[in-house]
């Protein structure tokens, strides 16, 4: 049995978002080719995702340093318990399913904060006398990010930082295979909008038999 992070950071569900329509055909083809397998949705909206800040550094400072960690003030054993959490249910997937927009180029912010909270040296990479290394060598990830313009080709091609920032984290966390599925041009031709988001679907669902 397989446990795989459905991990979505939009504000719409599947009735307003194409990308999320398109991710919520992934998991239920998923769900119904994998019965055995545990899919948990991480909802980056709804989850408390802590960023790192002065907090944060001053708790893992005392950590560090040998104190307990009853000995954090109380914002620095919220915020440090939290990122612990996440990052350990994030290695202890075998999967990982990303949704996103693009927005301004790249994701919604909660997502860059997300990807914080589980970049851990000793956890998903470690270092050593060759540069950094990957420890997630066993899992593989899939993101599903809806476009409104045309960023697969073209002038705009260069402007998408959203899909390669998530394919260079991946490398460096070291796992092996990252897939994208793309919705995208709805905004730029909407007179093909809604078959534009069919057949992101119904790739999104063939490819969820084989993830």
């Amino acid at each position: 049995m397989a446990k795989v992070l459905y991990i979505t950071a939009h504000p719409h569900n599947e009735t307003q978002s194409y990308s999320m329509a398109v991710g919520r055909a992934f998991i239920d083809t998923y769900r119904e080719t994998h019965p055995h397998d545990e899919v948990v949705h991480v909802d980056l909206y709804k989850e408390y995702i802590p960023h790192i800040d002065a907090d944060v550094f001053s708790g893992w400072g005392k950590l560090q340093s040998g104190a307990a960690f009853d000995q954090l003030s109380a914002e620095e054993k919220s915020k440090v318990g939290r990122l612990g959490e996440l990052s350990e249910q994030f290695i202890s997937a075998d999967k990982y399913v990303f949704v996103t927009p693009l927005w301004n180029f790249s994701f919604p912010p909660l997502m860059k904060a997300y990807i914080d909270s589980v970049a851990v040296a000793g956890k998903t990479f470690k270092y050593t006398a060759e540069g950094p290394v990957g420890l997630l060598t066993d899992k593989k990830a899939l993101h599903i990010q809806a476009r409104g313009g045309i960023y697969s080709e073209g002038p705009a091609a260069e402007f998408e930082m959203g899909h390669r920032y998530l394919n260079a984290i991946m490398q460096f966390f070291g796992i092996p295979s990252f897939e994208g599925i793309f919705v995208e041009g709805h905004n730029a031709f909407p007179d093909r909008a809604q078959e534009i988001k069919e057949q992101a679907i119904a790739r999104a669902k063939e490819a969820a038999k084989t993830f």
